[in-house]
């Protein structure tokens, strides 16, 4: 994973924050100073909270966890769905157009809406299916099936609550942000100057609002998890596999050790046996000259 410099989140505009009238006292330690009437964000503090971030992402990545990213402001859109790309196969989930409130706290019965949308993308495939019904039946089908695609697509193939929330503009998404504490979710978010970054996990304090900051930022996330994700079957025989190696590691350092022992002591034990015999030696030549 590469390391991100401070001149590149400069570029990105990262370190531009809100006015100071609607800055949030609690994200004052995120703040270098105010240029006309705007604060500035220390981009050192952005460039730690985003390692740290990185580094939490790392780990769930290691055991096969599931990322639901959240950005429905229209900057974070494209972006969202042009990194998500590149990472459908590893449980990576997104929300693009609107929090449906419920998709943590009763997640049973958002569930229940992504089934019918499946059920509702099935029957209009089937050609026999629509073959029973109107056209003006098929096309109520279809229309709902969009609309559902446009609340729970990103999140189609989730199956059980997600690992980790990674959350572009933590102010506007209040509402995810609060259902991810109720149910104990971990959050990394984007933290701008008029957000309370108290509430979140891993606080990136960046600008949430320029493209090119979201960009990097969410690009970074993306490929670490790229970079580090298992598969849950792949996670499980490393762990299993790992834990044998690691005893014979350490019974193989156990007979090096007997060995090493073993060999001192023969070392050790031969000169004392050469000096009893040099003693007698001696005693018999005393005893023959006095005789």
């Amino acid at each position: 994973m590469r390391e991100i410099t401070l001149e590149e989140l400069l570029s990105a505009g990262a370190h531009f924050g809100h006015q100071v009238i609607r800055g949030n006292p609690k994200a004052r330690d995120f703040v270098f100073e105010a240029r006309d009437n705007i604060q500035i964000i220390d981009l050192a503090k952005t460039k730690q909270g985003l390692e740290e971030g990185a580094d939490f992402i790392k780990e769930i990545a290691k055991k096969g966890g599931v990322l639901l990213i959240v950005g429905t402001k229209r900057q974070a859109k494209e972006i969202i769905l042009k990194h998500a790309e590149l990472v459908k196969d590893k449980n990576v989930m997104y929300v693009t157009n609107h929090w449906v409130g419920g998709i943590l706290t009763n997640f049973s019965e958002v569930s229940k809406n992504i089934k019918k949308m499946h059920d509702l993308s099935n029957r209009i495939k089937d050609e026999s299916e629509r073959a029973k019904f109107t056209k003006k039946e098929v096309g109520l089908w279809e229309k709902e099936r969009q609309r559902l695609e446009g609340l729970y697509g990103g999140i189609a193939n989730m199956t059980k609550l997600p690992d980790v929330l990674y959350i572009i503009d933590s102010h506007l998404e209040d509402l995810a942000v609060r259902e991810a504490s109720a149910m104990g979710v971990p959050t990394i978010a984007i933290v701008d100057t008029n957000a309370d970054p108290n509430v979140i996990d891993y606080p990136i304090p960046a600008n949430d609002d320029a493209v090119g900051s979201i960009d990097i930022i969410t690009g970074y996330i993306v490929n670490t998890w790229n970079e580090n994700f298992r598969k849950p079957e792949e996670a499980a025989s490393a762990k299993s596999s790992g834990e044998p190696k690691e005893k014979k590691e350490e019974s193989a350092l156990a007979e090096v050790k007997n060995s090493k022992a073993k060999s001192s002591t023969k070392t050790t034990k031969a000169p004392r046996a050469k000096s009893s015999k040099i003693k007698k030696e001696t005693k018999a030549k005393q005893a023959k000259k006095k005789g």
